[in-house]
């Protein structure tokens, strides 16, 4: 929520001041206004040049009465306070968000009657604007409005925009706020199923796997006992040999690992739009992230450029709990914003999987060019399991009757990346990602997660 507080400003008692102050107020002249004052003046020449004076009396009147309320207008000096807050702040697209704004007259005085209006994009929906009726001294309003993008990306709503105007209608001025909101539009993230996972970790669910504590050396193997020790961790059989407590070794939970791969090139792609490749890919890549979370996975979106989110911290990975959920924030808040690349090649997140231990590693890929190809085959060998969803550009930018690639590029991308060990489908236009993922579960040999090596089965 974001609050400010208009008002009339104080104009300098120079003539530079009083200069200003008369074109501001004259500026604000409605078209009633200025219609009244031309007939004014036209009716006083008239006069002036006929010999009426009953007519010039009109003339003066008519003339007048635009610039009195043009005065008053300008030097009233009540003061009110706007608050806007967004319910929520963030917002899938193609859902929609309410906006709430308040007024508080913070004066002595009632006001007139006030006009609101807030800026927004174009993309939200037109304007809104409101017309509040007198408004008492220590009083509010309060009124609401819709806002709704098919896009996403980061739109500021302000600032406030008051109009003041007289009772006449012959004036009206305004008087902005200073502060706005930013509204943030999501991918849309679709619900997706749990899948047979084959490997050691599971997350936090059935299955975990259990790694040494790193609270010393000596938790590598039995110690003696210290005070504060639970007794219930006391090895009663190395007691029995060494003739004194010992205390077995802690063990602890190994969180999963699942690393979400967005290739963002501007040449993978063709096509714009809500309906286009990359968003239908950059929607797929939000879907996957929020459902290794809910499982209990510890999960990092990266692309192409090699950038990290969350970043690159002790493993780069987001930590569990409150991090986690914060985390998942962060990768949603980028990926509201995340654009074409100007890169050529994977090159760059390749290196970055370099360490190993990556776990689950979960592709979104565009077009590929056999070298690029190449690339993503390799990247399997850095991590514990691999799933593919590859992007037919062309083929989304064609029409659905339309001529298919007679090189058949795609079944070939395919196949190299299967014979790698990725479990790699095929994404054609308007597919479900929900089929997808249960496809990628049928076709292939697992997926495997963080720890490397085939085992168990348990679900994601």
């Amino acid at each position: 929520m974001t609050t400010g507080t208009a008002g009339q400003p104080s104009t300098g008692r120079g003539e530079q001041g009083e200069k200003g102050g008369a074109r501001t107020a004259l500026a604000g002249l409605t078209t009633r206004g200025r219609s009244f004052l031309a007939a004014g003046i036209a009716a006083a020449i008239c006069a002036y040049v006929l010999g009426q004076p009953d007519l010039l009396r009109v003339g003066l009147l008519l003339a007048a009465l635009p610039l009195i309320c043009a005065a008053v207008v300008y030097r009233t000096r009540y003061r009110v306070a706007g608050s806007r807050r967004l319910a929520p702040a963030r917002v899938p697209a193609g859902s929609e968000a309410r906006v709430h704004l308040r007024m508080d007259n913070v004066s002595r005085l009632p006001t007139g009657l006030l006009m609101l209006q807030d800026k927004v994009p174009y993309v939200l929906g037109p304007r809104p604007r409101f017309v509040l009726d007198r408004v008492e001294a220590g009083g509010r309003r309060e009124v609401s409005y819709r806002v709704r993008s098919d896009l996403r990306g980061r739109y500021p709503l302000g600032p406030l925009q008051l109009r003041l105007s007289d009772p006449f209608g012959m004036c009206e001025l305004t008087r902005a706020f200073s502060t706005y909101d930013t509204l943030t539009v999501i991918p849309r993230v679709e619900p997706l199923p749990p899948v047979r996972l084959t490997g050691e970790a599971k997350g936090y669910g059935d299955g975990r796997q259990r790694s040494l504590a790193l609270a010393g050396e000596d938790d590598v193997i039995p110690r003696g006992y210290r005070y504060g020790d639970d007794l219930r961790r006391v090895h009663w059989r190395l007691t029995a040999r060494y003739g004194e407590l010992m205390v077995r070794r802690e063990e602890q939970p190994q969180r999963s690992r699942c690393t979400v791969l967005l290739d963002t090139r501007g040449l993978a792609y063709e096509g714009a739009g809500p309906d286009a490749a990359f968003e239908w890919a950059v929607s797929g890549a939000a879907s996957v992230l929020v459902h290794m979370l809910e499982r209990g996975f510890s999960v990092r979106l990266l692309t192409d450029t090699g950038d990290s989110v969350p970043g690159e911290g002790s493993d780069g990975f987001a930590g569990p709990s409150q991090e986690s959920a914060d985390a998942a924030g962060l990768m949603m808040d980028t990926l509201a914003v995340v654009d074409h690349s100007d890169g050529t090649g994977l090159s760059r997140s390749y290196d970055v999987l370099r360490g190993g231990n990556e776990g689950l590693l979960v592709a979104f890929l565009g077009d590929l060019d056999e070298e690029q190809a190449a690339v993503a085959a390799k990247m399997r060998q850095r991590s514990g399991g691999a799933v593919a969803f590859l992007l037919d550009g062309a083929g989304w930018a064609r029409e659905p009757n339309g001529v298919p690639d007679p090189m058949n590029r795609q079944e070939e991308r395919l196949r190299m990346l299967r014979e790698a060990g990725w479990t790699a489908v095929s994404v054609p236009r308007g597919a479900s990602l929900n089929e997808l993922w249960r496809q990628a579960d049928r076709d292939g040999a697992g997926l495997v997660t963080a720890g490397g090596a085939s085992g168990g089965e348990g679900r994601s």
